[in-house]
């Protein structure tokens, strides 16, 4: 009897369970869609860690809303995308897709996140769904053929690009991407027959007249190419991208003088933008540069470029370059004066403009450049490494000393590069000045700060050499700046030069061998290490021959005069 009283009992509770277990969940799910419309106001306000953390907690509260847990999947996939954790987050958001497969937004989301995973065939699943609901979607059933072609059915990208046109009609991105799919099926014809459809109803359109030729001259097709660019050039005979893509076409056959003629006609063309003028010019450049071309035809067309575009500091920029890389630093100079002159506050042709005056010996004007610099860029404490230096060649060191210094109580304590450099920089001009102790501090707290400060570790282990000081110490130094930079010359000199001075010449022979090897205008320095490390070595005439290239250099030289003097008497 009692336990039928348990049994009534317990049947008159379960509804009165029931009923709360209901009633706690309806409020769980209240709770997560209000904590769900916050984390989405937090992203409104750019607030990501706040909307990620109430997402979250939205999902901790209810798992069962798709919502939030698609958006919670979309955030881990992006935040923490590791194997697990992807595959969870995709789960998540496929349970939003199977509740509601036609969200536009989020369904092609969720596709896209197929792909980026190599699952091909859900995110197919998932565009097909959509496309069916949406049927004059353009950008779905692109989207569609896209997957189709990324899951290899070129095929079916076809058909649907079809279907695209029969809606919207042709247009060039489409007969591109019929054409690509048509390539990987390797029916070279139908794709060609595609790209040159693009003129059945346009025939008279230049653009496509010039792409069309383009992809025709890509495929060997240069008959063809030409005949439709002189067609396009019949139709719009000013058009400079016309004369662009014919100087790229008789680039491609070899023929030099229609390529510059029409180079020229391109850069003369008012149509042309100034971007693509400079792009032109630059691979031009590079290919006579390659070939070793000295005739100024690069010179006559980037002063036709800056007659054209006077006021355009990016030509002047590029014009600078070249005459970098012909050796021509003063006319260089003078380009880079006239795009500040233009452009004042251009912080980085600033920076070019010290660097060359730095590199025609101008120090002067080096230290000008850089204050002037520092006018426009005062929280700029880099500029000071250009000053100082420049001070120093000039010996004025104490000056040098003062700049380092102002640097110093200027830059940031947590900046370890920058303080490494300056406190280096200290000690050459401390070793110049002949306070070679000082010096040596100011190197060791430098690598104290920066253990990898190649530059210290270089110019430490030279002058301990130098000084025939700790030459063990040097050699652990130079071999680790050369581990580090292994093709720069003045490293492999410099360790070259302990080998000497420890008296390992055929390591010291070795190593300035690969420090001339990679120098494409040695020093005078080198060039007397050379002749000194060859004479040691036996090597008295190839010697001799690198000490006369130095007393070129330097004719006042009376060390290496000495030298040549006292082993040609021998």
């Amino acid at each position: 009897m009692k336990h039928l009283l348990y049994i009534l009992l317990a049947l008159m509770l379960t509804p009165l369970i029931a009923t709360s277990r209901e009633a706690d969940n309806n409020a769980n799910r209240k709770k997560a869609q209000y904590i769900f419309l916050e984390a989405q106001r937090q992203k409104q306000l750019d607030r990501y860690d706040a909307y990620f953390d109430l997402l979250r907690h939205a999902y901790e509260i209810d798992s069962t809303n798709t919502d939030v847990a698609f958006y919670l999947g979309y955030s881990l996939l992006h935040t923490q995308p590791t194997q697990p954790v992807t595959e969870k987050a995709l789960q998540m958001m496929k349970s939003h897709f199977i509740k509601a497969p036609y969200d536009l937004y989020e369904t092609t989301t969720y596709a896209d996140a197929c792909l980026l995973l190599n699952k091909p065939e859900d995110a197919l699943h998932a565009l097909r769904t959509l496309c069916k609901h949406y049927p004059n979607k353009i950008e779905l059933q692109s989207r569609l053929a896209t997957a189709q072609s990324r899951s290899g059915d070129f095929k079916s990208a076809i058909e649907t690009y079809d279907s695209i046109e029969a809606l919207h009609g042709k247009s060039r991105t489409l007969a591109i991407r019929k054409a690509g799919n048509y390539f990987q099926l390797r029916d070279t014809t139908a794709g060609l027959d595609e790209i040159r459809s693009l003129l059945a109803e346009a025939p008279d359109n230049v653009d496509n007249l010039v792409f069309v030729s383009a992809v025709l001259s890509q495929f060997g097709e240069k008959d063809s190419a030409l005949y439709y660019l002189d067609r396009a050039q019949q139709l719009e005979p000013d058009n400079g991208i016309v004369y662009q893509s014919k100087a790229q076409y008789y680039h491609l056959i070899g023929d030099s003088t229609a390529y510059e003629q029409h180079m020229r006609q391109a850069l003369m063309s008012e149509n042309l933008e100034i971007e693509d003028k400079m792009e032109m010019l630059l691979e031009y450049t590079r290919n006579l540069m390659k070939e070793g071309d000295s005739t100024g035809r690069i010179d006559t067309l980037m002063n036709v470029l800056i007659f054209q575009h006077p006021h355009q500091p990016e030509v002047r920029e590029l014009y600078s370059e070249y005459l970098v890389a012909e050796q021509r630093i003063p006319e260089a100079i003078e380009q880079i004066n006239y795009a500040l002159d233009v452009q004042p506050t251009n912080e980085d042709m600033w920076r070019k403009l010290m660097i060359l005056n730095m590199m025609n010996e101008d120090y002067p004007h080096a230290i000008a450049a850089a204050e002037k610099a520092l006018e426009y860029n005062p929280d700029n404490i880099s500029l000071y490494r250009y000053i100082a230096p420049s001070y120093l060649q000039m010996k004025q060191y104490d000056k040098a000393i003062k700049t380092y210094n102002k640097a110093l109580e200027l830059a940031d304590t947590n900046d370890i590069e920058l303080r490494s450099d300056l406190y280096a920089g200290i000690g050459d001009v401390l070793h110049e000045t002949g306070d070679t102790a000082q010096a040596y501090q100011n190197y060791e707290h430098a690598l104290e700060l920066n253990p990898l400060n190649t530059g210290a570790m270089n110019n430490y282990a030279y002058f301990l050499a130098l000084a025939e000081t700790d030459l063990d110490k040097a050699e652990r130094m130079a071999a680790l700046a050369v581990k580090e930079q292994p093709t720069n010359p003045t490293f492999l000199d410099t360790y070259a030069w302990v080998f000497f001075k420890k008296k390992d010449y055929v390591k010291a022979l070795l190593y300035i061998k690969a420090a001339f090897d990679n120098e494409d205008q040695p020093s005078v320095d080198l060039l007397e290490h050379y002749g000194d490390i060859l004479f040691v070595n036996g090597e008295t005439e190839q010697a001799l021959e690198q000490w006369r290239k130095a007393l070129m250099l330097e004719p006042d030289n009376k060390s290496i005069q000495q030298k040549i003097n006292r082993k040609s008497i021998d």
